[in-house]
Formats: structure tokens, C-alpha cells, sequence
């Protein structure tokens, strides 16, 4: 004869059976290691949002396997069982509900003989203990520590625990000692089901940030996909019309089509191409025009019209020296005296020799103060100058007269 379960077991299954049946998504969270304050605590914190029921893995494998009569698959859950567990209830979406699990998660001190979920290390510097006994303890745990200056400093960085190891009693007093906490102790969301569907906690683990990035390249993509095929829909119809509008005018404007639309931008068009045409022939003549200008001024000029008035009237001012020159002035002297002395005959030759190199002195005075530019006018200067020897030679001849 078989044992009859308790009464509270089979008021603990009916209870799990109805709570699977009225949720449309339900969730098996694992509570195992976590102490009962906590877990009153994350119990307040879903308040309102699910409904966090512990009870034993066998009558939690017995509700599940009742209610899969009225939710198909259901059952499933229980392949996802590790450890202590529990069931939590709710209408959240089920990757809504991940996240609020995590969301219970906190630090938590070792014990001791606990599986280390990361490498477990200690950084050197300064510790809040005095020196004592306590340095032992530390040295005991593998910690290397010493006395400095008054203080009790870890030497050096060291990895205490590798990943996955088990936690030595030794090292997780001295850890909760120096406020190092391992383990992250909280409510995990192993596997939950929704419609038939189980959903694991590799695919429930979704990264928000990487998700939304990945969803609006994939929304772009459509769109762009569809925009350039053609395809119409209330989403595409106007990039549709405002695309057809531009192929069109573009169209038109390469064409000449003028109408009412086309007839401004037409008109600016051919306005900027005269403006470049302008721009480009102005340019041009200004190159020919440029050339006549650059050999007038660098080639004088042969009319006499053309030359600065300025010019020549410094020049010509010492053409009168000669008048001005005191050339007769010593002939004059000797017509005074009539009764010249005999030696007065002797005295011709020096007189003319003089006058012959006032002369050659005032031919090249002459000579230096005519400008190289007047060149045509030379004959004309050149006759000047020989009426005045002549003259000189006349007035020789008068006092050569005189004399005798």
C-alpha cells in the first residue's frame, strides 16, 4: 500500500499548478547559495511585477508536469534545473523579466568552499589594519604582507583564487576582512517559457545596446531597399514622389524643355554661362591689348612731340656759354694802343695759340652739354658753332691789322 503525500505537499503542488496555469510566462530562477533576508528582499522588489514562489525541485517537477495537460511544453522547464530553484510567474515579456532579474543582483562575502566565478586577486598598497596579529593572518591566507611606517601594507599585486577554484576558508576571512566581496549572489533566470516556447538564458542575455544598433541598420536597409526597387508603401510613397520629381526636372533641364517650372532655372543657367563667356573673352583681349602698351614704353620715341617738354630746356641753356665766354675780350686790349712796341709782332703767335685752345675748350664744353637724345638737331648746333670761329677769325684779322 502506497504512502499517501503530506497534506501541505499536495496544497504546495495544487498551489504551483494553478500559479503555471494563470501566468502566460513562466520562469525557473535559481536561489541556491542565497541567504533568506535576500531573498525577502529581491521578493518586495518584484512585488507587482511577478510572483516569486520557493518550493522543493521534486513538487516544483510535479506542478509542471500537471499543468502541461493545459500548457503544451511546459514541462520542459524542468531540463533546466541546477541546483536549489524556484518559480517565478508573470504577464513581462520574458526578456523584460531577465533584465528585472539581474537587476537583483548584488556582492556578496565567501564562506568558503564556494566555486570562484572570476580570478580572485589583491592589489598591493595600504590596508585599514594596525600592526598586530593580524599580519600573520594575512601571510597564512598567502597574502603578502608587512609592517611600513606604522601601517600594515600588502606588498605586491598577487592572484589568490584562479577562476573556478574552490574558495579556501583562510582566504575568504581575510577577504571579508579587507571588504572584497567574490561572489554576486542574486536571482538568475535560467529558462522561461511563453507560448509553447522555451527561451534559454543564452538567448534571454540580449545586449540593448548592440540589439537597437543591429535593428536600425536593418530598418535602414529595407528602406533603402525599397526606395531604389520601387516598391510602394506608406512608408516609401513620398521619397517614391520626391526621387520621380528630381529624375524629372533633371530631365527637363538637360533637355531644354522650358515650361513654367523649368523656365528660372533655365534662365540662371545661360546667365551663368554668358557671365563665364564674358569673363573668358575679357580676359583674353586684355592680353592683346596689354602687349602695344609694354613696347611704347619701352621703345623711344622718334617725334619730337612725344618727349617731355621738360627736357630739353635744361639742355639747351648751355648752347649760349659760348656768347657769354670772354673770347674777344683780350683782342679789344691791344686796338687801345696804337703805338704797340716791337716785341708786340712777337707776341701774335701765344695770342693766337691761346685763342686756338679757347677755341678746342669751348667746342668741347659744347660737345658735353648736348643731350644724346637731340641728335637730329646737331647739324643745326654744329653750324652755330662754326659761324662763331669765324667770326673769331675776323676779329684776328682786324687786330692783326691794327697792329702792324
Amino acid at each position: 500500500m502506497e504512502r499517501e503525500p503530506a497534506r501541505w505537499k499536495q496544497d504546495n503542488v495544487q498551489t504551483l499548478i494553478k500559479l503555471i496555469q494563470d501566468n502566460p510566462v513562466i520562469g525557473i530562477v535559481k536561489v541556491g547559495g542565497i541567504p533568506g533576508p535576500q531573498i525577502q528582499k529581491m521578493r518586495r522588489e518584484l512585488q507587482g511585477k511577478a510572483t516569486l514562489l520557493v518550493a522543493k525541485n521534486n513538487l516544483l517537477e510535479l506542478a509542471l508536469k500537471e499543468a502541461a495537460g493545459k500548457k503544451k511544453g511546459v514541462d520542459e522547464l524542468v531540463e533546466n534545473f541546477d541546483g536549489q530553484v524556484a518559480i517565478v510567474a508573470t504577464d513581462v515579456n520574458p526578456f523584460k523579466l531577465f533584465k528585472d532579474m539581474e537587476a537583483t543582483m548584488t556582492k556578496a562575502p565567501a564562506k568558503g568552499g564556494e566555486l570562484a566565478p572570476d580570478e580572485i586577486y589583491i592589489k598591493a598598497g595600504d590596508t585599514p589594519f594596525k600592526p598586530g596579529p593580524v599580519v600573520g593572518d594575512l601571510q597564512k591566507a598567502g597574502i603578502p604582507a608587512a609592517i611600513e611606517q606604522g601601517k600594515v601594507v600588502i606588498k605586491k599585486d598577487k592572484v589568490l583564487v584562479k577562476e573556478g577554484e574552490p574558495i579556501p576558508v583562510d582566504v575568504a576571512k581575510m577577504l571579508t576582512r579587507l571588504e572584497i566581496f567574490p561572489l554576486t549572489v542574486g536571482m538568475e533566470l535560467s529558462a522561461a517559457y511563453e507560448d509553447g516556447t522555451i527561451f534559454g538564458k543564452d538567448v534571454l542575455k540580449v545586449d540593448e545596446i548592440e540589439f537597437m544598433a543591429n535593428l536600425n541598420f536593418a530598418i535602414s536597409g529595407t528602406f533603402n531597399l525599397a526606395t531604389f526597387i520601387g516598391h510602394a508603401t506608406p512608408q516609401t510613397i513620398n521619397p517614391l514622389i520626391r526621387k520621380a520629381h528630381f529624375d524629372a526636372m533633371n530631365l527637363a533641364l538637360n533637355a531644354g524643355v522650358v515650361n513654367s517650372t523649368t523656365i528660372e532655372t533655365l534662365l540662371s543657367l545661360a546667365q551663368g554661362k554668358m557671365l563665364a563667356l564674358a569673363s573668358t573673352v575679357s580676359y583674353d583681349l586684355g592680353d592683346v591689348d596689354d602687349e602695344p602698351k609694354e613696347e611704347v614704353s619701352a621703345e623711344p620715341s622718334d617725334d619730337p612731340s612725344d618727349e617731355p617738354a621738360s627736357e630739353p630746356e635744361p639742355v639747351s641753356e648751355p648752347a649760349d656759354e659760348p656768347e657769354a665766354e670772354p673770347a674777344t675780350e683780350p683782342v679789344t686790349e691791344p686796338t687801345s694802343e696804337p703805338d704797340a712796341e716791337e716785341p708786340a709782332g712777337e707776341e701774335k703767335p701765344a695770342e693766337d695759340g691761346k685763342k686756338d685752345e679757347k677755341k678746342g675748350d669751348a667746342e668741347e664744353e659744347k660737345k658735353e652739354a648736348e643731350p644724346k637724345e637731340e641728335k637730329a638737331e646737331e647739324p643745326k648746333e654744329e653750324a652755330s658753332t662754326d659761324e662763331k670761329p669765324d667770326e673769331k677769325k675776323a676779329d684776328d684779322d682786324k687786330e692783326i691789322t691794327v697792329k702792324e
